[in-house]
């Protein structure tokens, strides 16, 4: 295999994709390689059907002549599947590589109904959005799931989840393979098992946090040039995901992001069996249960944002009270990370909460820590944790040294 440091084939396929060189001149600039080693490595990558060759971009001579052909990356070779649960609901849908949504399905599915069901219903999902969509099974080359809880990404497996009973530890990357290959008949992406990285000739599956995936697409389609981003998810439960230059920041076992269960000093119940936790008073179950106790019909985020979508003057008035002990926390937040964004995502993200975030914040944390911070909400909404994971899938697969196993295995 070629080294990194030499231009491997994955690494003139990382330049193309990224836009920083997209002809074969500016290829052989980037890397150093002489004109026949760079065609070399190409043709590896137009024999994998993985690359294209475009329009002819600008004359770089004075002198004139023929313009370069330019290349690209070609988004039409495979497709991705991806889900994003949530405590009562999921979305599931067959992405491009390049993120575009080609079909997508969302409905009812408790994660409390445990990780054999919900994931075997995944499959069945994802079955049915093939064939809507008019792809086969064995053009799928991974699949990529967002989770409500902590998950280390070395194992796919969520670790001590707070909202999300009987998953801890639950190999969800072989259930799913499995379940996906049952309901279409297919095991591999359209690969053989070594190039797709699956164990048993299973399609690989990528999992991560839900509010992780959120910023990754967030930050990439919206705001690619900020170099510290920080998206916040209110929904039944809290949790915050936080992309530094352009990676996702998970801490050392999948933890980071956890704000929902920091100490606010109440003495309100957690549904991780602590007392005083953010989520406890500030969340959109929390939110929920005090509209129950005032008659109000509510037991979860997504009831508080149909409420607030109604314009309920109670629902209102309690989620900019949250507003406000989320911005309380999320002073300290931006005095330590100092991100450029902070973005509101989830049931409660509306004008409401929005206005508590800001009245707290801007209050507490210091005017050098949010001179430069734009605070705002979603541009994808709920369609974030879909396009994260599909990007997920797509940046682990086609990573050049990723991307070189996969060569060699196709045989190319």
């Amino acid at each position: 295999m070629t080294g990194r440091g030499q231009g491997s084939a994955g690494d003139l396929l990382e330049m193309v994709r990224t836009g920083r060189a997209t002809t074969r001149g500016a290829l052989q600039q980037a890397t150093g390689l002489s004109r026949a080693t760079v065609g070399q490595r190409l043709d590896r990558l137009f024999r994998a059907g993985w690359l294209r060759e475009g329009a002819g971009g600008p004359v770089d001579s004075p002198l004139g002549g023929r313009p370069s052909i330019t290349l690209e990356f070609d988004d039409a070779h495979a497709v991705v599947l991806a889900a994003d649960l949530d405590t009562r609901h999921a979305r599931a849908a067959v992405l491009t590589l390049t993120g575009e949504i080609l079909a997508e399905h969302g409905g009812i599915l408790a994660v409390e109904d445990g990780p054999d069901v919900v994931l075997g219903e995944l499959g069945g999902w994802f079955a049915e959005l093939l064939v809507k969509s008019g792809h086969r099974a064995d053009e799928v080359c991974g699949i990529g799931l967002a989770v409500p809880g902590p998950v280390d990404s070395e194992t796919g497996r969520v670790v001590q989840p707070p909202i999300m009973p009987g998953w801890d530890g639950y190999d969800i990357r072989g259930r799913l393979a499995r379940a996906f290959g049952e309901r279409t008949g297919a095991a591999a992406g359209g690969e053989t098992e070594e190039a797709a990285g699956g164990a048993g000739a299973q399609v690989p599956v990528l999992v991560d946090n839900d509010a992780n995936l959120m910023a990754y697409a967030e930050q990439r389609t919206g705001y690619p040039d900020c170099s510290a981003f920080v998206l916040v998810k209110v929904s039944t439960g809290i949790g915050a995901g936080v992309v530094v230059d352009g990676s996702i920041f998970r801490g050392v076992d999948g933890g980071a992001g956890d704000l929902g269960h920091i100490r606010v000093g109440a003495e309100a119940l957690c549904r991780c069996g602590s007392r005083g936790c953010l989520a406890a008073v500030a969340s959109g179950g929390a939110v929920a249960r005090r509209l129950a106790e005032s008659g109000v019909p509510a037991s979860s985020g997504s009831d508080v944002r149909d409420l607030l979508a109604a314009g309920h003057p109670g629902a209102a008035a309690l989620a900019r009270e949250a507003g406000r002990q989320v911005g309380d926390v999320l002073a300290t937040v931006v005095t330590l990370l100092n991100p450029g964004v902070l973005m509101i995502a989830g049931d409660l993200a509306g004008t409401a909460f929005l206005t508590g975030v800001r009245e707290l914040l801007y209050q507490r944390a210091l005017p050098r820590s949010t001179a430069r911070l734009d605070v705002v909400t979603s541009r994808l909404g709920e369609r974030a944790g879909l396009v994260g994971a599909g990007a997920l899938v797509v940046e682990h697969l086609y990573a050049p040294e990723r991307a070189e196993e996969r060569l060699l295995a196709l045989g190319v």
